[in-house]
């Protein structure tokens, strides 16, 4: 089976670039090879490529500046994956597409399933769940993996940002009112690659988070005691630090559903946190 990966330089695409090749021929591209705000772009490489399997892993995830640049966000996140359902489907193609807790609008205090209505509070989540959207309505084969507060060793996100602040002594004022689940992108790409390996119709709608939740500070403290060093997390409100886009309050995800439809383990979030396989940066 031949299968193409775009966003194979993020942070999920870099991981499932490792591992994807046991399931496959794989093609990878990113930005530089395939640029999903060009529409012709990415029907010329799926026309070229004819894979039986798409997975995208490229998303605009820059929240707050999506808030100034909607179209560009509306062009990578729904625009974009109308377009790979499309091709998927003619191609009689099984498309692998990711998606976001901030399809949520944070109102419930019990975690989210998929049967719940998405209300999505920004534009980042907006542009995310008019993706899902498009893929559903396309009438191709299609697996919809929502993801939260996800990850990685590489890339720009919380993780590395509280690593880089705590190591330079710098003050930690972190969000204590927001609560989700943090997801690396290792646990992303394996727990995908297993599913893709084991279950013959792997198809719908499915939450992909690890168990338990904390809150931005929670996560943020976990990061301190990794690192050993000697820094203070000082809880804040949401009301104090303002950001161009909104957060849900609450976006844990219940991932039950897929551990039952593919017979996936259950693993505390600060388990897999703990268990990243090469640890935290040595330098930052």
């Amino acid at each position: 089976m031949r299968i193409l990966l775009t966003g194979a330089s993020g942070q999920v695409g870099w991981e499932l670039a490792r591992r994807l090749p046991e399931l496959g021929e794989l093609v990878a591209t990113d930005r530089a090879s395939l640029d999903l705000a060009d529409a012709a772009a990415i029907r010329r490489v799926l026309r070229d490529v004819k894979p039986g399997l798409v997975i995208n892993a490229a998303a605009y995830t820059a929240v707050d500046r999506a808030e100034s640049e909607p179209g560009l966000a509306h062009a990578v996140n729904a625009t974009a994956p109308a377009v790979l359902a499309e091709e998927a489907k003619r191609l009689g193609a099984l498309l692998v597409h990711y998606s976001t807790d901030y399809v949520f609008d944070g109102e419930k205090r019990s975690p989210y399933t998929e049967d719940d209505a998405p209300h999505p509070l920004n534009a980042y989540g907006r542009t995310k769940l008019a993706g899902e959207e498009a893929v559903r309505a396309s009438g191709c084969r299609y697996l919809l993996l929502r993801a939260s507060w996800v990850y990685a060793e590489r890339g720009r996100n919380f993780l590395l940002a509280i690593a880089r602040k705590a190591r330079a002594g710098e003050p930690l004022r972190v969000v204590d009112d927001q609560t989700g689940v943090p997801t690396s992108a290792a646990f992303l790409a394996e727990t995908t690659v297993r599913i893709l390996g084991r279950a013959e119709h792997p198809e719908g709608l499915y939450h992909l988070a690890p168990t338990g939740s904390t809150t931005w500070c929670g996560f943020a403290r976990a990061i301190v005691e990794r690192l050993g060093v000697n820094a203070t997390v000082t809880p804040i409100r949401t009301a104090d630090y303002p950001t161009p886009a909104r957060r849900p309050a609450y976006s844990v995800l219940d991932s039950s559903r897929a551990r039952a439809a593919f017979g996936l383990p259950a693993a505390d979030w600060r388990e897999v946190f703990e268990q990243t396989p090469t640890g935290l940066p040595a330098s930052l």
